[in-house]
């Protein structure tokens, strides 16, 4: 995660941040997954003093669908309907920047694909952090996580934040309530960090974010690795010994963290024990590096997909 210089008119907090973030992108579709999202949106601005950019993307398919439910219309008649909907996204996106209060933002609508829309955004705005809400539902043969934050987990560049139905007890932060008015944001709080590493030297360079995170919130880090598809139960003392002391040695000698870091290693399907681990120790947040393509380098893709669906708290996932 990039460090960021603090703006004078931050909060003492942000001030003495260590992993100032300038820039949020929410990429929202107006549905209750992404409206249970928003609080984190709100907190972290809050804490690091920085600039929320609130995006939509009014997307072809959507319009065309409505068009085929309509019967059909001609060229002038669809240039109305994209206008009802331009008025109708401007306006929610509209409501969605005022309960920031005082905080930053920039708002945005936009026609087309939704990803090259979004990464554009990113792009022209030095974006740290993106947040998204995630629907998690399982379907036959693959988990569906919604078109938006699909897209974003497989090709954002800068680290993603996903929220997701699951999301429970100390890390589930209050949605905001009927009047939608704007309120105080909530202080972000996190006591305890896991941080899931494959070990392979791509995976492992997520653990200095996961330290500084720990360092930043005065956290608990728990770094752990799965061991899938490991044959010979009788020998497990010595991959589990040795992963320990590869885990442990990624800790750097001068963190400054407030409690010693724990290793964690498990046998059995990578995903099951990263959201099996975080939930036993009440995590706030589940730290995981990812490539959009599979290989061995990287904690595969699938893994990725469903800690983000399964998780009881939000996940942070970087590119590794």
């Amino acid at each position: 995660m990039p460090v960021i210089e603090c703006r004078q008119d931050t909060t003492e907090a942000a001030k003495r941040s260590i992993l100032p973030i300038k820039n949020i992108l929410f990429a929202t579709d107006f549905s209750s997954a992404s409206e249970a999202a928003f609080p984190y949106v709100s907190a972290i601005a809050h804490r690091f003093g920085s600039t929320v950019h609130i995006a939509h993307v009014l997307s072809d398919t959507s319009m065309a669908s409505v068009a085929m439910m309509t019967g059909g219309v001609d060229y002038a008649s669809m240039g109305t309907l994209y206008d009802d909907a331009q008025a109708e996204a401007q306006q929610k996106v509209d409501e969605i920047a005022s309960w920031l209060g005082t905080i930053p933002r920039r708002i945005y609508v936009r026609h087309g694909f939704v990803w090259p829309n979004l990464s554009k955004i990113a792009a022209d705005n030095a974006i740290d952090l993106i947040v998204v809400g995630t629907h998690g539902r399982t379907g036959v043969g693959k988990l569906v996580l919604g078109s938006v934050a699909e897209d974003i987990l497989r090709r954002a560049l800068c680290p993603v934040l996903t929220v997701g139905p699951r999301v429970r007890g100390r890390a589930r932060l209050p949605e905001l309530g009927g009047s939608r008015r704007a309120i105080a944001p909530v202080e972000l709080e996190l006591r305890h960090i896991l941080c899931a590493t494959s070990l392979a030297p791509a995976s492992v360079s997520i653990v200095p974010v996961a330290v500084a995170l720990c360092v930043e919130f005065e956290a608990q880090l728990t770094l752990m690795h799965a061991i899938e598809e490991y044959s010979r139960p009788e020998h497990r003392p010595g991959p589990m010994e040795n992963g320990i002391r590869q885990l442990q040695a990624l800790i750097p000698h001068d963190a400054r963290l407030a409690y010693s870091a724990e290793a964690v290693v498990q046998f059995g399907a990578a995903w099951e024990c990263i959201v099996k681990t975080a939930d036993e120790r009440e995590a706030d947040l589940i730290v995981i590096g990812a490539h959009p393509s599979e290989g061995t380098s990287h904690v595969p893709w699938s893994t990725v997909h469903r800690v983000v669906a399964h998780a009881n708290c939000p996940v942070l996932t970087l590119r590794s």
